[in-house]
């Protein structure tokens, strides 16, 4: 019964009268709430109680880089945590208004589409728990932000002998690329060394002939285009930043042991925007082009993160692979398709609860534009009338602590600059199948200093416009992408 209630078709469901919806959504609800609790919580914890402190980014560094962990490969840290490979640091209203910027791009690119359910696999859980493939490789990962960037980074290597590169990892993009020399005069500023072309033995450009050439055009949204025989590429972002360049083959190392000879990517001439000081952008999407796509013989098609947050004094991962990392508390939801927009990874977010109790919104304010997942956006948008609700229970439950001034994009804010310790309601995100997100604090609060804590959500400006779930509120927890199966898990404790 449980399986049967857990794999639940969305189109199926919607399709029911509103009566039956309620009773299959309230069936699969309780049996979560009994069993599959996703920080392992129980009913009666309602409320958490923390130090304001640990909002704020930490001074201790604990990264380790032999350590102890059977995991290898890039670490993720975050971009105001204390493991941070620069000194200079984003305001968190640049930060927000950047991530605006890649809402709106987001909201372009799938305002006219519709969720396509016919996509959706349902295998059982015995079937996901099961099956390993043969390789998997994890990769530190870190944020962006002191790197001016929004995002989380990890470092891979390109080229033989290999050259590391920091690059922002996107589930929103396709396409890889760095900066290449020579481009003098047409790079911003990165940390890392512009890479060389020339002192690759195993660079190769794509000519314009070549089928690799195509995938170009999938992948940008452009046709490729050529320079004397060879492929070019050019790819702009919503906040009009922009790579251009050759579309080439190099040898990509991702740990020691897991080398891609022959591996598509962007080698950016021409590149301007608000990369900050990455070398370039590592593209985990859907479509053949992606990381995913081009190891997926080696992995599986499976990859998983935890992002650490702002005040966490250790890395996370970013894992390619299922068999170093099977955490046995994951809960999956359907991964769906928008046949539109391929290349994103939607899910079906199907209610909010606050404090433990369910708020009263329509199912169909959610299922008008659905919802995707997105480690590119901070902040996790809501429809309109979600939105409301949430912020109005939330309130409701904070009116003991002082409020402040709107954040940019935040508008429920207080001023916790006088308290050590503070209780804030629990809010937990439910999704089509049982999954359940109980979204720990530094996913409730976002903050600007102490005297300007936020909630961590905002509404769209139009119910027509996709939910996306954001990276905030993905903060600690494993996050598991299985292509293969058409599976997004959630478990608590992935950093660790």
């Amino acid at each position: 019964m449980h399986n049967k209630v857990q794999f639940v078709s969305s189109m199926m469901a919607r399709s029911l009268p509103s009566l039956a919806f309620h009773v299959v959504f309230c069936i699969s609800s309780l049996l979560c709430l009994s069993t599959c609790s996703v920080n392992g919580m129980g009913e009666e914890d309602t409320h958490h109680t923390f130090s304001v402190r640990s909002l704020l980014p930490s001074t201790d560094c604990f990264d380790d880089s032999k350590g102890t962990t059977n995991r290898t490969g890039l670490k993720v840290y975050h971009r105001h945590g204390p493991c941070s490979h620069s000194e200079k640091a984003t305001s968190a209203n640049d930060i927000l208004a950047q991530d605006q910027s890649r809402v709106d791009y987001l909201h372009r690119r799938t305002i006219s589409a519709s969720i396509s359910k016919n996509t959706i696999n349902s295998p059982s859980t015995s079937q996901i728990d099961d099956e390993e493939y043969s390789r998997s490789a994890s990769l530190p990962a870190r944020s962006g932000r002191s790197l001016g960037s929004g995002n989380y980074v990890v470092t891979v290597g390109f080229g033989t002998p290999k050259r590391d590169m920091s690059l922002v990892f996107d589930t929103g993009s396709d396409l890889t690329w760095i900066q290449c020399q020579p481009c003098a005069s047409y790079c911003y500023s990165q940390n890392d060394p512009i890479f060389d072309p020339s002192g690759s033995a195993s660079y190769a450009n794509v000519t314009c002939n070549s089928p690799d050439c195509s995938l170009v055009s999938s992948s940008t949204g452009r046709a490729p285009g050529c320079s004397t025989s060879t492929c070019l590429y050019a790819i702009s972002y919503g906040d009009n930043s922009y790579s251009v360049g050759f579309f080439v083959r190099d040898t990509i190392t991702l740990t020691p042991s897991d080398v891609f000879p022959g591996f598509l990517f962007g080698c950016g001439q021409k590149n301007r925007g608000l990369f900050g000081e990455v070398s370039g952008l590592l593209g985990l999407g859907r479509e053949k082009i992606s990381l995913i796509s081009q190891t997926a013989q080696t992995y599986g098609g499976v990859f998983s993160y935890c992002l650490p947050s702002t005040s966490s004094s250790q890395p996370g991962h970013l894992t390619l692979g299922r068999s170093a990392r099977s955490p046995p508390n994951v809960l999956y939801t359907p991964m769906l398709t928008d046949p539109n927009a391929s290349n994103f990874y939607y899910l079906d977010l199907i209610a909010i609860s606050v404090k433990g109790t369910q708020l009263s919104i329509p199912p169909s304010v959610f299922s008008v534009a659905g919802t995707l997942i997105d480690s590119g956006t901070v902040i996790t948008r809501l429809p309109p009338a979600a939105y409301s609700a949430l912020r109005t229970a939330f309130r409701n439950e904070m009116t003991a602590y002082p409020t402040a001034p709107a954040l940019s994009i935040l508008d429920t804010c207080y001023d916790l600059s006088g308290y050590d310790t503070v209780t804030v309601p629990n809010v937990a995100l439910m999704f089509r199948g049982g999954a359940v997100l109980n979204v720990v604090v530094t996913g409730i609060l976002y903050a600007g200093s102490a005297s300007q804590v936020c909630l961590a959500f905002a509404g769209n400006s139009d119910a027509s416009d996709v939910g996306i779930l954001g990276n905030v509120q993905q903060t600690t927890f494993e996050v598991v992408y299985d292509t293969s199966r058409s599976l997004i898990g959630f478990a608590p404790g992935g950093c660790s």
